[in-house]
């Protein structure tokens, strides 16, 4: 990338937050491109790595496949060049970002309750987490599972039922992708479900599984997505002229073997080296306290209404894929039942990309883990990152619905 245009680049941003302002993205557009030749693939693919004025919410994949990329106001005329090359089919997806923000959450809300009709702030995700051990003390115990640059506790939470299911352990990832904000929203409401839910599937995986929850994985871009900028993705460790790297693409098995960007600008950019990341690094350490009787990996991020199987550096299907396949077509299955949401089952890089790096491959490729998924959540594009708040209950009912059918047919396997 041209280094005086990624220093215009970040002139222009920090001219949005002077005064702890937040960035507004007033008559910014989403337009989604279908590229029509292995050429516009290509052209799509140097864009999204080299042209950080561009926000691809959605990474290239092949001819015939869309795109959907954020654009600026004031590049309209510069984007519709390449729509009008003819090399696309194109449409304007959204029309106004900061309208589906301003819609995003409701009017008014009780600030620091968790309620799930709104999206919650990490100090009132931490706080809820810690009035649960007082709630259930003979159940919950907090844990501290790493720590971010800007030296904040990553908390989650241990919950067992009953003695006896250590080696039937899950645990629970969410928020890597700060901006991914219904994850966590789903994950929590889940897990307020296994403790307080009647229902006799419910209680049968509860039970009979010990759990670990860690909602947001990423604290410091989470709160950044909060208070600065809402479509903030990365982690905040400062590199040259940009800030963060992707933590997703930073973690230590076939790290930045493909799919991840050397460029500092770019979403994808994996870091200068695995674990360069503190959020990572201190995470990976404590995943590997209790990596050997982990039953089960299941990491939530939004969005494309996907249930993804290992690995996101090859499209072979290695270790157990075919169970894996077979237990999330039906998983996907029951995932429809309540509302008709759609998910396609698959491997990563079949489904979507080479994307290594990822940290479900290492609990995958380091711990053989037999159950490991990963969610891309609601929705297909029409909302993407900004999905309004009531659909948070929605999306956490169908998703519950299928983690149970996850549990319930691997027990299946298990005693076959």
């Amino acid at each position: 990338m041209n280094i005086f245009l990624a220093f215009f680049v970040l002139l222009v941003s920090s001219q949005h937050i002077l005064g702890d302002e937040k960035i507004r993205y007033d008559d910014f557009k989403v337009y989604r491109l279908t590229p029509k030749t292995v050429q516009a693939v290509e052209a799509l693919r140097n864009l999204e790595d080299f042209n950080s004025e561009y926000d691809f919410w959605t990474a290239v994949r092949g001819v015939g496949y869309p795109v959907d990329i954020m654009v600026a106001p004031h590049l309209k005329y510069r984007f519709n060049d390449i729509i009008n090359s003819g090399e696309f089919d194109a449409e304007v997806y959204i029309s106004d970002v900061q309208q589906l923000i301003d819609n995003e959450r409701p009017k008014t809300r009780l600030a620091g309750t968790v309620d799930w009709t709104d999206y919650n702030t990490l100090d009132e995700i931490n706080d809820w987490l810690m009035s649960l051990v007082s709630e259930y003390p003979d159940k919950v115990s907090l844990v501290k599972a790493g720590i971010s640059y800007e030296n904040r506790e990553i908390l989650g939470v241990k919950v067992v039922f009953n003695p006896g299911n250590e080696d039937r352990t899950v645990f629970i990832e969410s928020n890597i992708h700060a901006r991914e904000w219904i994850s966590s929203a789903v994950t929590t409401w889940i897990l307020n479900k296994l403790l307080t839910s009647k229902d006799t599937n419910v209680r049968q995986i509860a039970d009979t599984h010990d759990w670990y929850f860690v909602p947001v994985f990423n604290p410091d871009g989470f709160v950044y997505s909060h208070t600065t900028d809402r479509m903030w993705r990365k982690t905040r460790v400062p590199y040259f002229l940009c800030a963060g790297a992707d933590p997703n693409r930073n973690w230590g098995y076939y790290f930045n073997t493909g799919g991840s960007s050397s460029n500092p600008c770019s979403e994808t950019y994996g870091g200068p080296s695995a674990f360069s990341e503190p959020s990572t690094k201190t995470l990976s350490e404590f995943i590997t306290t209790i990596g050997p009787k982990l039953g089960a990996y299941i990491a939530f991020h939004s969005y494309s209404q996907l249930m993804l199987l290992p690995y996101g550096y090859s499209s072979s299907h290695l270790d157990n894929y075919q169970d894996l396949y077979n237990v999330g077509v039906k998983a996907a299955s029951s995932l429809s039942q309540k509302y008709g949401t759609k998910f396609q089952v698959g491997n990563i890089v079949e489904l979507l990309y080479v994307a290594s790096g990822g940290s479900m491959d290492w609990v995958k490729g380091t711990f053989k883990t037999p159950i490991t998924y990963t969610y891309e959540l609601r929705d297909t594009g029409r909302y993407g990152f900004i999905l309004p708040a009531d659909q948070i209950i929605p999306s956490a009912e169908e998703t519950l619905d299928s983690l149970v059918t996850i549990l319930q047919e691997f027990d299946k396997i298990k005693k076959n």
